[in-house]
């Protein structure tokens, strides 16, 4: 038996068709089609593990998982990996990097922080109906940005958390957060080193609701001071999420092929 490699795979996909990244009995996901790529091109069976969970619908421009390799021999050719890779998997998902990593990195527990936009649209765009939330109304922009603030202030975002999900804890270090205009899009952009189920589109619906006027800032206290889920906005959909960015001490890296 050879020594066990470990490598890093970083894909990107759309999310449309897919009930999110983690394998499921009743839905086709991401992490079901990325295992059957590489166990089908490197001719063993092989489980990748993903930096998270993204929802039915969510789309992900960088996302890592890891898998191990105990015959090393198998990515002699690994320049030739990425390309064999997307010629066999959806025209939906795509693999941009593999790197070899340390054995003791992993692609959820080593990730060091997440950032997650989310995309509404201020006017109707046929070309943007499926990546992002088409809005038709006046939002306080400033208004919103003054509660992405006050968001930051706070931990533990169990008013903004999925209900009965198996979590240990429902704290999280938020480092940045806010609101800006891209021309006809209005882009939510958020880091934290963990994200809850359904707490960044929870956020967002929250946050829509004091830039219409419909609860202020003391209540945006209130809501996340409550802890009660009820007491937030609505989540908004899944079309207009977006994992962006998912971060590493570079200690973990050994190697890049592109």
């Amino acid at each position: 038996m050879g020594n066990t490699q470990r490598y890093f795979i970083q894909i990107a996909y759309h999310g449309k068709n897919y009930h999110g990244w983690q394998t499921q009995n009743n839905g086709n996901t991401v992490q079901s089609e990325l295992d059957l790529a590489i166990s089908t091109i490197l001719g063993k069976q092989i489980n990748v593990v993903g930096c998270g969970r993204t929802d039915t619908g969510v789309h992900a421009e960088k996302f890592f998982a890891h898998f191990d390799l105990e015959d090393n021999n198998s990515l002699a050719s690994k320049e030739m990996i990425i390309g064999k890779l997307n010629r066999f998997l959806p025209k939906d998902i795509t693999v941009t990097s593999l790197f070899e990593v340390s054995t003791d990195a992993n692609a959820r527990f080593s990730a060091t922080s997440r950032t997650y936009e989310y995309r509404i649209s201020l006017v109707k765009n046929p070309f943007l109906e499926e990546l992002s939330y088409y809005y038709h109304g006046k939002l306080d922009i400033e208004l919103m940005n003054s509660g992405a603030k006050i968001i930051m202030e706070y931990h533990d975002f169990t008013s903004f958390s999925k209900l009965h999900t198996q979590t240990s804890t429902n704290n999280c270090n938020i480092t940045s957060a806010h609101w800006i205009k891209k021309d006809d899009l209005l882009v939510f952009s958020i880091t934290a080193d963990r994200f809850l189920r359904n707490m960044v589109r929870a956020i967002v619906g929250t946050l829509m609701d004091l830039g219409r006027g419909k609860i202020n800032l003391p209540d945006l206290r209130k809501i996340i001071e409550s802890k009660n889920r009820a007491n937030a906005g609505m989540s908004v959909p899944a079309r207009g999420l977006f994992l962006i960015n998912v971060t590493y001490d570079e200690s973990n890296f050994l190697s890049e092929t592109r």
